[in-house]
């Protein structure tokens, strides 16, 4: 491993599992006995091991929804999960849900009771069901909310499996780990959709050059297409990619020796780190852990920049680089041209705010010297 890098404070009052992040380490570390750790690799490998684990998610989803309602229903519920526009935007990502929610899909694909008594579990199933529920709540120990759902089942028979699917598990509030069950009704309602129009002989009419209008089923597709494709890309490719774009900047330009040790004056964990850096220099972005009767750092700055860069500035060893929103750099140019920093780039970030001001973009400034 690189043998530096940043512990928040989560991990420091170990509140948060080791685990999820022991499997990025673990890959990482491969990739140095390999000789492949460039920042480039370095990047794109934990995105690239997280898909490996949502096509797993993908391959037991449909594996669920075709135990518990057949072919027809799995097929649609595949694919209104493959053109869901928050699955394509979170489930790649390296979040511990994400990892939770692959989990979840295997686990309940393994669970006995979810299933009807004509299509029993394999041999020892539940097992399996155990020991992934126990590795999804010890990543995330909230996920023990969805299996206490689920050992319900084990108290009662239901027939009613839609209902135990959408109904009981959708109210528990964590998004992810239960979308993927709600996109199974999805699945239904497309197969159902389906059906309808093969009884009303749709197959045959379909093909008639003079059929004028869409049916049902190719509307409902259209729909969720037309909705969710364009609102995948966006949120993808363009929102808040600024700061992605800015920590790549630096990295490159580390690589040249043109950066010397970076101060972020944002909210704390708005930028990628070292793991986009991959380089041992000197790093400072604004704390955000608890404190009893004070404002965290991060939370200070928000309420006056100005102030707290002044007292910021009186302790610092001076950097060579400060990254920050530009939403922030108008109170704080006067402060920046006073310490001799200057405009070196500026990225696209967002066109609208989510849950601050608006953050248009991100600006780099760098010692006039430098």
């Amino acid at each position: 491993m690189s043998r530096y890098g940043h512990l928040t404070w989560e991990w420091e009052e170990g509140i948060r599992s080791y685990l999820h992040p022991m499997m990025f380490a673990l890959f990482y570390k491969l990739l140095a006995l390999l000789r492949l750790d460039t920042p480039c690799v370095m990047i794109k490998a934990p995105r690239l091991l997280q898909s490996i684990f949502s096509a797993v998610g993908d391959l037991y989803l449909y594996k669920l929804s075709f135990a518990l309602f057949g072919d027809g229903v799995a097929k649609w519920a595949l694919f209104s999960q493959l053109a869901n526009w928050f699955m394509f935007f979170c489930f790649n990502r390296t979040f511990s849900n994400s990892l939770e929610t692959t989990l979840t899909l295997v686990g309940l694909y393994y669970w006995p009771s979810v299933r009807s008594s004509l299509n029993k579990a394999p041999s020892g199933s539940r097992k399996w069901g155990l020991a992934l529920a126990a590795l999804a709540c010890a990543i995330r120990p909230t996920s023990a909310v969805t299996w206490v759902y689920v050992g319900l089942l084990e108290l009662y028979s239901t027939h009613d499996r839609l209902r135990f699917i959408f109904v009981e598990l959708i109210p528990i509030g964590f998004v992810l780990p239960v979308l993927p069950i709600s996109l199974i009704f999805a699945g239904y309602s497309l197969a159902a959709l389906e059906e309808r129009g093969s009884r009303n002989g749709e197959k045959k009419i379909s093909s008639c050059i003079c059929n004028k209008w869409p049916s049902r089923k190719q509307l409902a597709i259209f729909f969720l297409l037309a909705s969710n494709i364009p609102m995948a890309l966006y949120m993808s490719l363009i929102h808040q990619r600024g700061t992605e774009d800015a920590m790549n900047y630096l990295s490159k330009e580390a690589a040249k020796g043109k950066v010397k040790s970076i101060v972020f004056l944002m909210p704390c964990h708005a930028t990628p780190y070292y793991s986009t850096l991959h380089n041992n220099l000197p790093m400072r972005f604004l704390d955000c852990a608890p404190s009893k009767g004070m404002p965290a750092e991060s939370d200070h700055f928000m309420m006056d920049p100005v102030s707290f860069a002044v007292d910021f500035a009186k302790n610092w060893s001076h950097p060579s680089h400060i990254v920050l929103f530009d939403s922030e750099e108008r109170h704080l140019k006067d402060f920046l041209v006073s310490h001799s920093f200057r405009e070196v780039r500026r990225f696209f970030h967002a066109h609208f705010k989510v849950d601050r001001d608006l953050q248009a973009s991100v600006v780099v400034y760098a010692m006039t010297d430098t």
